[in-house]
């Protein structure tokens, strides 16, 4: 027995799986492109995705994975939007969050991001805005979904989204948590240059 291939085919079954499970629930799915050498993030497979997961039903999606790897993308702005960080930002957010009692969907990307997904409709502050490494993705873009294959690993969850039930928190509160790690993480690198000096 070939196990590459056997592996493959029970990843492309999880993955056709996965894309069902979230369709059934309202989230817009798509196949998205498998890792090559030079094409590092997923992108849609059809170029019309945007009409496509509009109106695409649980039995569509399942035959966008019929006998292909695909990745999970998802389309952002109309259920869910996503904020992305760097992993050190997305732990202090996440640690603050924890504190308060209030569950995020986390996804872990292998390139060290990690994206809150939030209910839709809200543009970053102007202080999380002015953040090198802080992006919104809301309408018309889109995001790769655990378990999605990248050239250098796989998406996976920090935080599964039934830990909420399915619902994505107000992006206010998330928001709140971020700004709160970013004031976090300029204190805490002011405090490691005066304890740099003093040495």
């Amino acid at each position: 027995m070939d196990w590459s291939d056997s592996w493959r085919g029970a990843f492309r079954i999880e993955l056709r799986a996965e894309a069902v499970s979230l369709a059934w629930r309202g989230w817009p799915v798509m196949p998205g492109t498998a890792p090559t050498g030079t094409d590092e993030i997923p992108v849609p497979v059809h170029a019309d995705w945007q009409d496509r997961v509009g109106t695409a039903k649980p039995e569509e999606v399942a035959t966008w994975w019929a006998g292909n790897t695909h990745g999970l993308l998802l389309a952002t702005g109309r259920v869910v939007d996503a904020i992305e960080v760097s992993a050190d930002l997305g732990r202090r957010a996440a640690t603050a969050l924890r504190t308060i009692g209030i569950p995020v969907p986390i996804i872990a990307t292998p390139s060290g991001r990690w994206m809150f997904l939030v209910a839709s409709g809200r543009e970053l502050r102007a202080e999380l805005a002015a953040q090198d490494d802080v992006r919104l993705f809301a309408a018309g873009d889109h995001i790769a979904l655990p378990p999605t294959p990248f050239q250098h690993g796989v998406a996976h969850w920090r935080v599964k989204p039934q830990i909420c039930g399915w619902n994505a928190p107000a992006s206010d509160v998330v928001q709140d948590a971020l700004v709160e790690a970013v004031h976090d993480q300029v204190l805490s690198g002011a405090q490691r240059l005066v304890a740099a000096e003093s040495v």
